[in-house]
C-alpha cells in the first residue's frame, strides 16, 4: 500500500478486531478498501493478523479509524461492504455523530437494508420518517428518489401505509402523447422508467407485479392525480422541478388522512417552456417551511454515483456561474 511522510513523533492508531472471518470484507480484495482509505484521507495502513496499525497526521488518522470501525460494525451487522460503502464511511467519519447513526436510519426492505451514505442523506431519512411533507432539492445521483422509494416500501412491509403512488410529469412529451406509438401505458411508461427500477431494487418482481395489479402499488403520471384524495398512501413526485405552479398545487393537495408526501427534484434542470414558473421553486417559497413541511438540500458532495459524477455537476455549476456572472 502507499506511504505517507508522518509528522515526527506522530503515534499510530492501532486496532484489534476480533473476528477475523470478517477481515477480508473489510480489507477487500488485495486490501483494496484500505488502499481507497489511504488515498482519500492521506493515511498509511498496515496490518498483520487482525491487527491494523494507521499512520499519518492526528485528524486523518482519527478518521480513518472512524471509518474502519463503522465498516466493520456493518459487517457485523451482517451488511455489506463495498467500495460506495467505503467511500460512505470515509465522508460520515467527519460528523462524529454519525457514528453508530446509520444503524438508527437504515431502511429495511424485503431486498435491501439502506444507510445513509452522506451526512444529508441521513437526515434526509431521518425527514421521511418525522415529516408528513418533504421536499428534496439537488442534483443527480444524490439519492432523493432511491431513498423515498425505499422508505415508501419500508413503511407499506410495516403497515403504516396501505399504499404507495409514484409520479412524475412526462414533460418532454408536453400535449403530444397521442402521436407516439402505443397505448397508453406505453406512453408514458418511459417517463416513468426510473421509479419502476428503484421498485424493482426493493422487493421481489413478483411482489411487485402483484401488487402494481392489485393497487398496492401506482406508478402513474401526474395527470392521473388530478381530482383525487390520497388516504392511508405514501406518495412521491419526482422530477418535480418540471411540474407547473398550478400543478403542484394540485398534487400537494392531493394529500388524505395518514398519508406521506415526498417531492423530489433539481430546480437547475427545468425543462419547462421559458418564461414557465417551476412549480417547485413556486412552492419551496410558499409551503417549503409550513408545520409538517421540511425542506433537506443536497450538493455536489452528496453525489454517491461514480465519482466522476460529481465532477461533472461541479463542473456545470462552474460554468453556470461563471455565466451568470458575466452577464450583471
Amino acid at each position: 500500500m502507499s506511504q505517507v511522510s508522518v509528522t515526527a513523533g506522530a503515534k499510530p492508531v492501532h486496532l484489534q478486531f476480533d473476528d477475523n472471518r470478517l477481515l477480508p470484507s473489510l480489507f477487500g480484495q488485495h486490501d483494496e478498501f484500505l488502499a481507497r482509505i489511504e488515498k482519500q484521507l492521506g493515511v498509511s495502513v498496515t496490518t498483520r493478523g487482525n491487527r491494523v496499525a494507521i499512520f499519518g497526521s492526528e485528524d486523518a488518522v482519527e478518521l480513518a479509524r472512524r471509518a474502519l470501525n463503522e465498516l466493520y460494525a456493518r459487517l457485523k451487522r451482517g451488511m455489506v461492504v463495498d467500495s460506495g460503502e467505503v467511500d460512505a464511511a470515509v465522508r460520515l467519519a467527519g460528523h462524529v455523530e454519525s457514528r453508530g447513526g446509520a444503524e438508527r436510519t437504515s431502511i429495511h426492505t424485503r431486498r435491501r437494508l439502506i444507510a445513509p451514505r452522506t451526512q444529508a442523506q441521513a437526515a434526509y431519512m431521518t425527514a421521511l420518517e418525522q415529516h408528513e411533507l418533504v421536499f428534496a432539492q439537488g442534483p443527480a445521483g444524490t439519492g432523493k428518489t432511491y431513498l423515498a422509494v425505499a422508505m415508501a416500501v419500508a413503511m407499506m412491509l410495516r403497515g403504516q401505509v396501505d399504499r404507495i403512488v409514484l409520479s412524475r410529469p412526462a414533460v418532454e412529451a408536453g400535449e403530444r402523447l397521442g402521436f407516439l406509438p402505443g397505448d397508453l401505458k406505453e406512453k408514458v411508461d418511459p417517463y416513468l422508467r426510473p421509479l419502476y427500477d428503484a421498485l424493482y431494487d426493493m422487493l421481489p418482481a413478483e411482489q411487485v407485479a402483484k401488487r402494481l395489479e392489485s393497487g398496492e402499488i401506482e406508478v402513474a403520471p401526474l395527470a392521473f392525480m388530478r381530482g383525487r384524495t390520497l388516504a392511508n398512501a405514501f406518495v412521491i413526485l419526482d422530477e418535480a422541478q418540471n411540474t407547473t405552479a398550478g400543478q403542484m398545487k394540485m398534487f400537494l393537495t392531493r394529500l388524505g388522512e395518514n398519508s406521506r408526501m415526498v417531492v423530489t427534484g433539481d430546480v437547475s434542470q427545468i425543462d419547462l417552456p421559458p418564461g414557465a414558473v417551476s412549480g417547485m421553486v413556486d412552492a419551496l417559497q410558499v409551503v417549503g417551511n409550513i408545520e409538517g413541511a421540511t425542506i433537506v438540500t443536497f450538493t455536489d458532495a452528496d453525489v454517491v454515483r461514480h465519482p466522476i459524477v460529481a465532477r461533472i455537476v461541479r463542473a456545470y455549476d462552474s460554468r453556470d456561474k461563471a455565466g451568470a456572472g458575466s452577464t450583471k
